[in-house]
């Protein structure tokens, strides 16, 4: 308990600090944010073109957030203690075994946070089609019952793309959150299938791309 109340209090500390510089830089318009319920427990679906990204959103938040992040943040000499410090969520992408990644997720869900996923997994390298997502949204939607909120990204490819190596300085970034997605029909069902997920992550994709003003044109049903 004593860690957790050190998290979530450095985390505050940090978004109202670092993030209010960062909202104050680079954050042009949020819409949507009376989606972000003010109690319990939703994940939030992003698109992903920059390491910007996250920062970002972190800075305009109404509550801590805690995103699944790839393993070589938590290597990497200054941004192992902000992963560390704000409780970010591990993700071992060479690793074949998620299951330390998948109960951290269900964990803080159970406990009613906020988690925060890059379906695409990794940035795009484009600046107008986004990649084929992963369906571990729909997984973790369905097997906790959970609402996923769809944002949609703009800007920060501008700011610090996959191509680029210096951050520049231009008050561009949009976030465009939508209403939360909710699928009841799947929550009874008495097997769900690789088909049912596939469905599910193509629904939220779209809305993400609807959002972000972005080209989402892979087929849910290709391997």
């Amino acid at each position: 308990m004593a860690k957790k109340i050190k998290i979530d209090t450095v985390y505050w500390f940090i978004r109202k600090t670092v993030g209010t510089a960062i909202s104050a830089i680079w954050i042009k318009k949020v819409f949507g944010k009376q989606n972000i319920p003010k109690k319990g427990s939703a994940i939030l679906a992003f698109n992903h073109q920059s390491y910007f990204d996250f920062l970002c959103f972190a800075s305009i938040s109404p509550r801590n957030i805690y995103f699944l992040s790839a393993e070589k943040f938590f290597a990497h000499p200054i941004w192992k203690h902000v992963m560390k410090y704000t409780g970010q969520i591990k993700v071992d992408r060479i690793s074949g075994n998620k299951n330390d990644t998948h109960q951290s997720v269900y964990d803080h869900l159970t406990r009613g946070n906020l988690i925060g996923i890059f379906p695409e997994g990794t940035r795009s390298p484009h600046e107008k089609d986004m990649l084929r997502a992963f369906v571990g949204i729909a997984k973790y939607s369905i097997s906790q019952k959970t609402p996923i909120i769809p944002v949609g990204i703009r800007g920060t490819y501008n700011v610090l793309s996959k191509s680029q190596k210096r951050l520049k300085f231009k008050k561009v970034v949009e976030f465009h959150i939508g209403e939360p997605m909710h699928f009841p029909d799947y929550h009874d069902k008495a097997e769900i299938n690789q088909k049912d997920y596939a469905e599910i992550t193509h629904k939220v994709m779209l809305k993400i791309a609807e959002l972000s003003g972005k080209s989402y044109s892979h087929n849910p049903y290709d391997n």
